[in-house]
């Protein structure tokens, strides 16, 4: 028997055939590349698994990829920023802009750019402390002065250049005579140019012009006769130098109604220095430096015909030590150190509180001037008024502790008030205290014709009771005395047996400024502000300077006890 072959071949359907007669082997199944996959033991299908991971490994791809764009879009963003701020800080230093800038605007340069800079020829930096805080002003009215030789002059003369890169800028820059003028453009000479190559001095019109466009005018004005030239001129920045020689503000107010601006980048000011010790101290004390603490800022409300306006001001005190240059070596110093007190307290202390003709030289409000405390219950406390309705009224309200030492704690400082509003104000502001008795001007007292009350029989149908003050022959004097010796310093205790409460403002403000009267030197003149002090002398005359438990004490030890060694005190 042959033996049987047995391959198997494909035919054309791919059927598998065997080379053994008879016999056709059964067709494969076709594998289905579509339809629905098969199902895993889980019930789940491993291709839709493979297919979702694909998808979420897309699309976290796609949202990295994202925030890789919002990042750079960010960083970008920051880098154009830093660029703008950078080009426009670069912008100063062309010859066509702004030379003058600011620590902060160095510190935003490149480091490379810093490097630059710091190489180049600085004409001016201002000394830290007072000056810098006068030239980074943004109120609308400063007043920088003090003691001599702090810098206050050639701050002024700087200040001006801030905005001398616009085209409507304009300056001026005042002093009192025309001798006292040249000494500033002399300096001018030597620095405007400097600040800014290619301004053009003008001698006949006595004006810097700037290649912007911008003004510096240097004029004078010894009266408000001078000040009239510059009616109907308009000035982004006004200067006025040494500002407390002009006796009064007539000068100075004429010349603020010409600040105006039209280009909103240039906001209008007014500046000025002065020392103390001038014809003028008075009523720039009143103005600058009595409002407020040194170096805070204030508002002057103003009613205007379009509502209630306000205007910034700010007082910013000169020393000495704050000019490195002059504090160089102890000359000046010593010069000034050397003067009599008065000038000493003026011109080296800046003392606006030092007056040649002050009826009150021996006032301190470091010695003087306490900060408010809450007053003992136990400590008799009375009020003392100087009456007035066009003029102030003044009410003071004083305690006494157990060494006879006055403490004035509160003030009311009024103006057109009729007698029962005033005595209900009174009132009020005492309520809940209990005061002992009140003394009140005895001239209202007096009969307003035949009939009705007089103003303190007014106040008193109130409720509010008075004494009325001495009215004696030479109490004027008596009063002043009695006040000379509350405010000198005891020579036991090493105080004063008067102080004040820091909140007494008015009293704070007239009291050192009282000038004597120049028929009699005497008294204090009549004429001056002097409500605060004729209520303060009613109430010193109610309580005169009695020997005090401190002085009584060591009296008493002194002769009780005798040492038999005087050098160990036993």
């Amino acid at each position: 028997m042959a033996a049987q072959d047995n391959r198997k071949t494909d035919n054309d359907d791919g059927i598998e055939e065997s080379s053994e007669s008879g016999v056709v082997a059964p067709p494969k199944p076709k594998s289905k590349s579509k339809g629905r996959p098969r199902k895993s033991s889980k019930g789940k299908s491993p291709a839709l698994s493979i297919e979702t991971k694909a998808k979420r490994s897309v699309r976290r791809n796609l949202k990295s990829k994202k925030d890789n764009v919002e990042k750079a879009r960010t960083k970008l963003e920051s880098a154009r920023q830093s660029y703008n701020g950078a080009k426009d800080n670069i912008k100063k230093f062309d010859n066509n802009e702004s030379n003058i800038v600011t620590p902060d605007d160095i510190n935003n340069l490149p480091p490379s750019v810093q490097e630059y800079i710091q190489d180049k020829n600085v004409i001016f930096v201002p000394n830290d402390g007072p000056q810098t805080d006068f030239l980074a002003a943004s109120e609308r009215e400063v007043f920088y002065g003090g003691a001599r030789g702090g810098g206050k002059s050639y701050a002024m003369l700087v200040d001006p250049l801030r905005y001398c890169h616009k085209s409507m800028h304009r300056a001026l820059l005042i002093r009192r005579t025309m001798p006292e003028l040249r000494d500033m453009i002399n300096h001018s000479l030597k620095l405007y140019s400097k600040a800014f190559p290619g301004a053009k001095w003008r001698e006949q019109e006595k004006e810097w012009r700037f290649p912007s466009g911008a003004r510096v005018e240097f004029g004078y004005a010894e009266s408000l006769g001078d000040a009239l030239r510059y009616q109907g001129q308009s000035y982004t920045w006004i200067g006025i130098d040494e500002l407390p020689q002009y006796p009064s503000p007539e000068v100075y107010n004429f010349l603020r109604s010409s600040l105006r601006s039209v280009d909103p980048e240039i906001p209008v000011y007014l500046r000025a220095t002065g020392n103390p010790g001038n014809i003028g101290s008075h009523w720039v004390k009143e103005m600058f430096v009595d409002p407020e603490d040194p170096g805070e800022p204030f508002e002057v409300t103003i009613e205007t015909p379009v509502g209630t306006k306000s205007i910034s001001r700010r007082f910013i005190p000169a020393k000495l030590q704050d000019n490195p240059y002059l504090m160089q070596t102890d000359d000046y110093l010593i010069m000034l150190a050397s003067l009599p007190e008065i000038q000493r307290r003026q011109f080296l202390e800046g003392d606006w509180n030092a007056f040649d003709s002050a009826a009150f030289p021996e006032f301190n409000k470091d010695v003087h001037v306490v900060a408010p405390f809450e007053i003992p219950s136990t400590w008799v406390r009375f009020r003392t008024c100087d009456w007035g309705y066009s003029s102030p009224a003044c009410v003071l309200w004083i305690a006494v502790d157990y060494d006879d030492t006055l403490w004035v704690y509160r003030e009311l400082y009024v103006k057109r008030l009729t007698a029962d509003e005033f005595a209900q104000t009174v009132l009020t502001m005492e309520e809940g205290e209990y005061i002992s008795y009140g003394v009140l001007d005895s001239s209202t007292w007096a009969k307003r014709g035949d009939i009705g009350p007089s103003i303190a029989e007014a106040m008193i149908r109130e409720g509010c009771r008075w004494r009325p003050s001495d009215r004696s022959p030479k109490s004027r004097i008596s009063g002043k005395l009695e006040l000379h010796k509350r405010l000198s310093v005891n020579s036991e205790t090493l105080s004063p047996n008067m102080k004040i409460f820091s909140s007494c403002r008015n009293l704070i403000r007239t009291l050192p400024a009282l000038p004597l009267d120049d028929r009699n030197p005497e008294d204090v003149d009549t004429k001056a502000e002097d409500h605060a002090y004729d209520a303060l002398r009613y109430g010193c005359m109610s309580r005169p300077v009695g020997p005090s438990y401190y002085s009584d004490m060591s009296r008493n030890i002194r002769q009780i006890f005798v040492p038999g060694n005087e050098t160990f005190g036993y």
